[in-house]
């Protein structure tokens, strides 16, 4: 059974890709600050169906000098780790003149230092095992821009470029690089929209639909499986159309 890492899967976009996966024949490590009502309900859920292969793992991605130790623990608890997913992320939305400081420097450590530190010390082990696949969950917004998000649209871009240097890196070792860029997704972030937010979005894109959950799950299930063997160092968008 391979192992595969996911974080920020306590709850919305990670949470549906690690069911994903556990449903594909993946075990599932969930990585998050804490676990959530959430996540308890759907591993109760899953066990009976997939014994041990939904489990969770507490980390402060904030927390970078406890990396090191945290991935040399999943490798020592569960073996190698097959597969890693940078999902986790935070946003806080306003104009870059009036950000705090402060909330700049943790937008970029969580969504843009950690993926990087974190992916260091999977991908040693990875290379010593002889192949893996990663996926950086990225975002439309790295692309197309949106006001009031420019220090998160700034990780997200990086991320991009992150990953098409690091697979030109690892790939003689076997190892597949790729990022999944989401739209907006239909989550409880985006049910808090009002119903003119909501429409608005619905009409710029092509399918004249939300992005759902499932549809990038099912993306980065595509990238780490066989059918992507000869996919690396590319972006996948999943947005309903509405950068066509």
């Amino acid at each position: 059974m391979h192992n595969v890492v996911v974080t920020g899967a306590s709850r919305g976009l990670g949470l549906g890709i690690a069911r994903k996966l556990v449903s594909a024949g993946y075990r599932v490590i969930a990585v998050a600050r804490s676990e959530s009502g959430e996540f308890s309900k759907a591993q109760a859920e899953i066990e009976p169906s997939y014994p041990g292969s939904f489990v969770f793992r507490p980390l402060d991605l904030a927390e970078i000098e406890k990396i090191p130790e945290f991935i040399s623990q999943v490798r020592k608890a569960y073996g190698p780790i097959y597969g890693l997913v940078n999902n986790a992320g935070i946003s806080h939305e306003g104009t870059l003149a009036m950000m705090p400081l402060s909330q700049i420097e943790k937008l970029v450590r969580v969504n843009m230092l950690s993926p990087i530190v974190l992916t260091k010390y999977a991908v040693r082990g990875m290379m010593s095992d002889g192949g893996g696949r990663i996926v950086n969950i990225s975002s439309i917004i790295a692309t197309t821009g949106y006001s009031g998000l420019a220090v998160y649209g700034g990780t997200k871009s990086a991320l991009t470029g992150f990953t098409r240097s690091l697979a030109r890196e690892v790939g003689r070792a076997g190892i597949n690089v790729n990022s999944v860029a989401p739209g907006f997704v239909d989550t409880q972030l985006t049910r808090g929209l009002d119903d003119e937010q909501r429409d608005r979005i619905i009409r710029r894109s092509a399918l004249r639909r939300m992005t759902e959950v499932d549809d990038v799950a099912n993306a980065v299930e595509f990238l780490l499986s066989d059918k992507a063997k000869n996919i690396t160092g590319t972006v996948i968008t999943v947005d309903a159309g509405s950068t066509a």
